[in-house]
């Protein structure tokens, strides 16, 4: 929990020079596929994504040669570290509030990771009340995760082979619901997480939570992860809102807290 403390020390003094406002820190097809870790010879479906749409919602790390892609590539490496000394599968991605730009960082992580050819990642939109993940890939609305936990349908059914170039990932889409807090908190629900932790060794499993402090959905899911991403925003998060956060994270483990929307620096690092 030291991260996120020393976090908190620090949009206080962002906040003394700021006025009030606390700054945070950074075409279809189908196929069998090898090894799919899902168990059977059920079909997953494979589909390659629009470079221009990824673009307009700003998904831009599966390109290591776009410099925008650098802060991704580090955090990328942060994160892959402190899981593997620690043997961790299952990262969880959430802020105080809306509008923080957890999603996108999900999504980016996920994107810069599946870059290695040795890693395998799977991203998990569990934001039942406003799931975001398919609409910036630019999937077709499926029901997805809450097919799944209703038992519409399976696991292996419900999650998509996405790739962008040599960029290649799975995703576990979901549409929304208004009984986003009992789906949440459900036998089924702690099922699915079961299952998505024990497959594959080798794969990390980014798990897109609702804001934390707009309802109650994340924290039901919070002892089922083995470490929390935190986002927030300058303009946006509060101090209060910070601390009352750190106050839910506190049995919880916070790999990495990033400060998001921050103003640009002036400083050009030059590569030799």
């Amino acid at each position: 929990m030291e991260n996120i403390r020393q976090a908190v020390e620090r949009a206080k003094e962002f906040l003394e020079q700021q006025d009030g406002i606390a700054v945070s820190l950074p075409r279809p097809r189908v196929t069998h596929g090898i090894d799919d870790g899902h168990g059977g010879d059920e079909p997953i479906r494979e589909i390659e994504l629009d470079t221009a749409h990824l673009q307009s919602k700003r998904m831009i790390a599966y390109d290591g040669k776009d410099l925008r892609s650098r802060s991704f590539d580090i955090l990328r490496n942060q994160v892959s570290r402190s899981m593997g000394q620690k043997g961790w599968k299952i990262l969880a991605v959430t802020s105080p509030t809306p509008g923080c730009g957890k999603t996108l960082t999900a999504i980016n992580l996920a994107l810069c990771l599946a870059r290695q050819p040795e890693q395998q990642v799977l991203l998990v939109d569990m934001d039942l009340r406003k799931p975001q993940v398919a609409d910036c890939l630019g999937l077709m609305g499926d029901e997805g995760l809450l097919g799944v936990i209703e038992g519409h349908t399976t696991l292996t059914s419900a999650i998509i082979r996405a790739r962008i170039g040599n960029c290649k990932f799975e995703v576990l889409p979901t549409a929304a619901s208004l009984q986003s807090s009992d789906l949440i908190g459900s036998h089924a629900m702690s099922a699915l997480l079961h299952e998505i932790g024990k497959q594959k060794r080798s794969r990390i499993v980014i798990v897109d939570l609702p804001p934390l402090l707009s309802g109650d959905d994340a924290m039901a899911i919070l002892p089922q992860v083995d470490c929390i991403l935190f986002v927030a925003a300058v303009g946006i998060s509060t101090v209060s809102e910070i601390e009352e956060c750190n106050k839910h994270l506190e049995s919880t483990d916070v790999v990495r807290f990033v400060l998001n929307k921050a103003p640009e620096s002036n400083v050009v690092y030059q590569y030799y």
